[in-house]
């Protein structure tokens, strides 16, 4: 180990080494399958831990765990009060491991130890807290009603917010905790219990924090985490009878599989799916804020990220000098170990998305497109991916119109504004996009034309927990964050009285 990797804590060994099972009814549970999914290092390649593969049994058991615990009121018939502060106890608890928590995220996502810190865990805190205070703030609304019958009959009638029941989120690989925790702290909020299935990738996290929760007050039965395949344990899951609401980040593929499920039973469902988002860079945009801020936006964790900057539209008067301001910071950023404090870019989650990301680099070589590379990874066991630029893609390359999940961005030359936007809502998906002008005027049309859930101006990619988000077109149904998260959570009720 090199004096800038973080030496792991002995209680981080400790949780690696468990035979972990499930986690239901409050408690660590032994799965009905025999079989393991193994858990790796990206930076080196090796296994580190191992979970429990959950068959269609485990997952009914954890469904029903969930759906007793919501029949019986044990969460939902709690105070507000209460609920709002077990929240925040929890959420106190996750601070007071954030070590803990950080390391366990980088070990088995490979991200740097700084953004598990910083995000997974710092970030995450400020959404539990923000959800927390959620919780008492839950109202419905007084109406006023014209009904005429029967003559000189009066009525009241309101409206109130009841939990849907039980909730299945469904968790990707690249923020395991965060986005772990944008979906249990809502569903928990509103009075909903929930079963979690995190990433057969990365699984770790949503162990320990259901451990916490536990510890926190959350009653038993109330959040529970099964791990395993999405073929078998995700399929069971999103598809059972007893789950009222599926809350799914991941990819467009498998979201359309999940909507079509729940079709069949009417299941609401909330999908944030794939992006290919796009950055118009205007004439007369600030080049240091640029590159500042698009290099953040294209290449934090190294592009695992479905808000990134992927494809980059800059005016010609700019493009040049850009270019070369790219391509200086590109092969400046160090690569290594998500555990080393001075590494930049770091590897990618798995061997299997190396090879993908490759695949798609080597079509484009083979279609002869400008590539530009930063430094490679120093083990060539470890999945690492060195950050690229696409200089002027053919439309014809896979890389130009599919998400490539990873560190490699395209920089496109466009005469001019127009045929930015042409180009930046040419897409079947619509998540975020951004536009970098100094002025105003241009920069609140582009914000309207631009065919996104989130557009931002002289920014890319960050968020905050008070700022809704989600997808248009393909890139996915219904909006996380804001005041009005818990909407999504809750059913509304009509209640009419004639007095």
């Amino acid at each position: 180990m090199s004096e800038a990797e973080v030496p792991v804590l002995n209680q981080v060994q400790q949780f690696l080494t468990r035979k972990h099972g499930l986690y239901i009814d409050g408690c660590q549970v032994a799965s009905e399958s025999e079989q393991r999914l193994t858990v790796y290092d990206p930076a080196s390649g090796q296994a580190i831990s191992s979970c429990a593969d959950a068959s269609t049994e485990d997952v009914d058991k954890a469904v029903m765990s969930a759906w007793r615990a919501f029949v019986d009121r044990r969460w939902a018939g709690k105070l507000p009060a209460e609920r709002e502060r077990i929240l925040l106890r929890f959420a106190d608890l996750v601070e007071q491991h954030t070590e803990e928590l950080a390391q366990l995220e980088t070990l088995e996502q490979g991200k740097s130890i700084g953004i598990s810190r910083a995000f997974e865990v710092g970030c995450t805190l400020n959404w539990m807290r923000y959800t927390a205070g959620l919780t008492t703030k839950i109202s419905g609304r007084t109406l006023d009603v014209s009904i005429p019958l029967p003559p000189g009959a009066r009525y009241q009638a309101w409206t109130r917010k009841e939990p849907v029941g039980v909730v299945a989120g469904i968790v990707p690989w690249n923020f395991p905790l965060m986005i772990g925790m944008w979906k249990v702290m809502p569903a928990l909020a509103a009075g909903c219990t929930i079963v979690i299935k995190p990433s057969e990738t990365t699984p770790l996290t949503m162990l320990r924090v259901a451990e916490l929760a536990s510890e926190a007050g959350v009653p038993d039965g109330v959040f529970n985490v099964v791990t395993g395949s999405g073929a078998v344990c995700g399929a069971a899951l999103s598809s059972h009878p007893q789950v009222a609401k599926v809350s799914f980040t991941g990819s467009t593929q498998t979201g359309k599989q999940i909507a079509r499920s729940a079709a069949d039973r009417l299941t609401r469902v909330t999908l944030e799916l794939g992006g290919k988002n796009p950055a118009i860079v205007l004439k007369d945009a600030d080049p240091a804020w640029v590159i500042e801020g698009l290099m953040a936006g294209s290449f934090l964790n190294q592009g695992q990220v479905c808000a990134a900057s992927s494809r980059i539209y800059i005016e010609a008067p700019l493009f040049d000098n850009l270019v070369g301001d790219f391509e200086q910071a590109v092969k400046s950023l160090s690569v290594g170990p998500g555990m080393s404090t001075q590494a930049q870019i770091n590897p990618v989650v798995s061997r299997a998305h190396c090879d993908k990301i490759g695949h798609f680099l080597e079509d484009a070589r083979a279609q002869l497109a400008e590539l530009i590379s930063g430094n490679s990874g120093p083990n060539h066991d470890g999945y690492y991916v060195p950050p690229t630029l696409v200089i002027n893609p053919q439309a014809s390359l896979r890389l130009t119109h599919e998400e490539v999940f990873g560190p490699v961005v395209n920089l496109v030359r466009v005469a001019d504004g127009e045929e930015a936007l042409r180009l930046a809502n040419d897409t079947e998906y619509g998540l975020t996009a951004s536009v970098w002008t100094k002025d105003i005027s241009q920069a609140l049309e582009f914000g309207d034309r631009l065919a996104a859930g989130t557009v931002w101006v002289n920014s890319h990619t960050l968020i905050d927990a008070n700022l809704p988000f989600g997808g248009m077109k393909q890139s996915g149904t219904g909006r996380d964050f804001g005041p009005d998260w818990l909407d999504g959570w809750c059913e509304t009720k009509a209640v009419c009285v004639r007095y």
